[in-house]
């Protein structure tokens, strides 16, 4: 399994963890390397095993899953975090997904849509489901990066457009027969001109303002 992606689980539930190891470990191509019960537990587990994905819980005791989310974004782990939450929790995801987090499951998920999930925020992707991402736009204050999308280059908007469309770097690298390095370099660029943390509130800024791959 040298190329599976490698998984974190935090979660306070023991059975939720036995639960979402027994069917990861049927697949092929991902390995659960590790478990956690709270949240500081989770962010030592991520610094030292540097898992491809963790899977997260949102409300546990004492560090929760946001400000773990936080304090792995600060330390610079490069793994990319799935919310495990309930459809009632929209109030908490909101701040998840502007910590960084790269999107969220619901905790009723089915199992193969689990698996599709990891393998997608592996890839590159931000998942977004629509009434998550509609609260989230309706929070996000109007000034933010507004009147900045003009100082985009034409292939600036072009890759802007791939990231709402959940395009990864390669991906958008195929789309307009670029480099990866050279996409890389274009998203860097959009961050800064938009003033924007990351791929999510990218994307999110994209749809608010009507910029479509």
């Amino acid at each position: 399994m040298a190329d599976a992606i490698r998984v974190v689980l935090v979660d306070d539930h023991q059975v939720v963890r036995r639960g979402l190891r027994t069917f990861l470990e049927v697949q092929d191509d991902i390995e659960v390397v590790g478990e956690a019960a709270d949240g500081a537990e989770g962010v030592d587990r991520a610094e030292e095993l540097r898992p491809d994905v963790v899977l997260m819980d949102v409300k546990m005791p004492g560090m929760d899953g946001i400000e773990a989310l936080r304090r792995l974004r600060e330390l610079g782990n490069p793994a990319r975090v799935l919310i495990v939450t309930s459809f009632t929790e929209q109030r908490t995801v909101v701040p998840a997904l502007r910590a960084g987090a790269a999107g969220y499951v619901y905790k009723d998920v089915d199992p193969d849509a689990l698996a599709g999930a990891i393998r997608s925020v592996h890839a590159g992707h931000v998942l977004l489901q629509p009434e998550v991402a509609g609260a989230l736009l309706s929070q996000e204050e109007t000034n933010s990066g507004q009147g900045r999308g003009g100082s985009l280059t034409e292939r600036e908007r072009e890759v802007l457009g791939l990231i709402a469309d959940g395009r990864s770097n390669r991906e958008i690298a195929r789309a307009l027969v670029l480099s990866e390095k050279t996409v890389k370099t274009h998203v860097s660029n959009i961050l800064m001109k938009l003033d924007l943390a990351d791929r999510t509130q990218a994307a999110l800024w994209a749809v608010r303002h009507g910029v479509t791959g």
